[in-house]
């Protein structure tokens, strides 16, 4: 396909930028006075303020030209739809599939998807009931009372993310454990107060092969046969989510406690999946099918509503505006609830593995900037961290801000100064502060004219920031699940614009060939010669320090 400049509608938004790249927000408020109800929209149970950006009335039909001509909406019917989006790896891309609510058949490959779906949906609800429940015992006959999900990329950020936001919903005295890094500090701690009697371990891998998950997983039945002695009790403490059932049984799991899911459902998309098995444990299964809910009110709203008023559209079109014509290279993620502490980092691996390409579908390489870096922590924390460089930083750094009307823990006047905070930042993000306003601050607080000339280059910024704001009426799983879908929607209208594919990760494998070489070079315990000098410098002094130590 066609590079991104070249596109017929690309010029007119050049010209539009051209006009408009000086403007400042606090003007155009004042010209409109409409701005905030023509520049905000409701969907699924979520707010989108979004007349903090810097456009004109112009700018968003403008970028849905751009949207147009790359034939956005048959790509969102062909997503929806089962088509081979996933061009690389000739391959649908049905997370959808995973939440539809409806009779609707979803087909690919001209079979229908929705049978099996449902029956893994079935087997898991069977499943965590009967942990729940204390049905499900281990070898000494007590209950479950901690779960341990070793997984990596989306079968650990999913997973730990959705549980950690609903942490309000969970059953009390089922503790959740999530393990991911092959550093063996972290399973060491994971498992360093578990009962091993009474541990559940839940082994996330569709191959059954990946190196890190399988290096932790083989550690864990270690300790845990340290304790229970014979073999055949890993059947009642182990289950896989998976699709190599020769492996899975090899490792000791009955067959008829391994959760399928399918090549169509990538790891950064699968927590709608069986890699859920951990949250329907943990908040029950019922909650499971109201986070599926969310995120299918989400897809309904995506396939249906007009580019002008689609939630996900209109916050993809804001990004590519700032990537492509104000050259943006991050984005924050600033979520003003405790809860949503791991949702920046669960939007990293959605973003930057989906959309951190250089390659156009075709194979050719881009001529444009393509998704930025994603970032951020929980407010109120971040304001007394890093905002100082989003306010007067040399970067122009968009931002979402993400926060709950109401609170799942009403405590004193917390919320109001949580509220408070969240919205006074966009504000101050949006207005700055000009010299003239802060010469008024100063002088009725008594300062000199000498003081304020002093400080006026430190005190005073440009404000013109834009940011998002998105409310949630509060966290519960049927929002938490529309806030999820709103994002991955986004970050493949994004993939549309740049015409880049969002469902491959190539840039992954690399490291991890050269890792088992590398591994092996290691372990050896030789002087390795194969690789550059830096590379071969570095294994061997670490190879000349382990033989030192041993």
């Amino acid at each position: 396909m066609s590079d991104l400049m070249s596109l017929n509608a690309w010029q007119p938004l050049a010209d539009h930028y051209q006009q408009i790249k000086g403007e400042h927000m606090l003007d155009m408020f004042a010209r409109d006075t409409g701005r905030f109800d023509n520049l905000s929209m409701q969907a699924a149970g979520l707010f989108l303020d979004y007349s903090k950006n810097r456009i004109s009335n112009d700018t968003l039909p403008l970028l849905v030209n751009l949207a147009k001509e790359r034939d956005l909406q048959n790509r969102i019917s062909d997503l929806m739809s089962g088509e081979t989006v996933n061009n690389t790896e000739q391959r649908a891309a049905l997370h959808t599939a995973l939440r539809n609510r409806s009779d609707r058949p979803v087909m690919t490959a001209g079979q229908d998807v929705m049978p099996d779906i449902r029956r893994v949906l079935s087997q898991m609800s069977t499943f965590s009931e009967a942990v729940r429940s204390g049905q499900w015992q281990g070898y000494s006959g007590e209950a479950i009372t901690d779960i341990v999900n070793i997984g990596i990329g989306g079968s650990d950020l999913g997973p730990q993310m959705v549980t950690e936001a609903l942490h309000r919903y969970c059953k009390p005295n089922l503790s959740l454990h999530f393990v991911s890094n092959v550093d063996g500090s972290h399973i060491t701690k994971a498992l360093q107060n578990l009962n091993p009697a009474t541990t559940l371990f839940i082994i996330a891998s569709k191959t059954f092969t990946t190196q890190e998950t399988l290096a932790n997983a083989h550690t864990a039945r270690d300790w845990f046969l340290e304790s229970a002695k014979d073999k055949q009790h890993v059947a009642s403490h182990f289950v896989a989510l998976s699709t190599n059932r020769d492996a899975v049984t090899a490792f000791g799991i009955d067959e008829s406690n391994m959760f399928a899911f399918w090549d169509w459902v990538g790891g950064r998309y699968s927590l709608w999946s069986a890699i859920g098995l951990s949250v329907a444990c943990a908040v029950g299964f019922e909650r499971f099918e109201e986070l599926l809910q969310g995120a299918h009110d989400m897809d309904l709203h995506f396939q249906s509503a007009k580019l002008t008023e689609n939630m996900p559209v209109i916050m993809a079109l804001l990004t590519v505006w700032y990537v492509n014509f104000f050259g943006a290279v991050s984005h924050l993620i600033a979520p003003y609830d405790q809860y949503l502490h791991r949702f920046p980092a669960y939007l990293q691996q959605l973003t930057m593995e989906s959309n951190g390409k250089s390659a156009m579908r075709d194979g050719g390489a881009v001529a444009h900037n393509t998704g930025p870096i994603v970032w951020g922590e929980p407010g109120t924390n971040g304001q007394h961290a890093y905002f100082q460089l989003v306010h007067q930083g040399t970067h122009l750094i968009p931002a979402d801000f993400i926060v709950p009307v109401e609170s799942l823990n009403p405590v004193g006047r917390h919320h109001p100064m949580l509220l408070a905070n969240c919205i006074a930042q966009t504000e101050a993000l949006m207005r700055g502060k000009d010299r003239e306003t802060l010469a008024m601050e100063m002088k009725d607080q008594g300062a000199s004219d000498s003081e304020i000339k002093r400080l006026s280059g430190h005190k005073t910024f440009s404000g013109n920031r834009p940011t998002n704001t998105l409310l949630l009426e509060t966290i519960d799983p049927r929002s938490l699940g529309a806030l999820i879908a709103l994002y991955e929607h986004k970050v493949f209208v994004e993939s549309v614009i740049w015409d880049i594919n969002p469902f491959d990760q190539w840039g992954v494998e690399l490291g991890k060939q050269l890792a088992k070489q590398v591994l092996q070079e290691i372990e050896a315990g030789k002087s390795a010669t194969a690789h550059d000098a830096s590379t071969n410098g570095l294994i061997n002094c670490i190879v000349k320090r382990r033989n030192t130590l041993a």
